[in-house]
């Protein structure tokens, strides 16, 4: 019985482990829009190369 409690929770573990990485990818490409779109509109529009701080 204790087998199969560890196992279940060994599974779920590494289930959410894969769904945190998966959030926070989409997370950090939609926060590398956003700086893209604000320094876009910071500068005039246009590709943008070094970060303006």
């Amino acid at each position: 019985m204790k087998k199969i409690v560890f196992s279940m929770i060994v599974a779920f573990g590494l289930s959410s482990c894969n769904t945190m990485i998966g959030f926070a990818r989409d997370m950090r490409q939609a926060g590398e829009g956003l700086e893209k779109s604000a320094q876009g509109k910071q500068t005039g529009g246009g590709d943008v190369g070094a970060p303006t701080y």
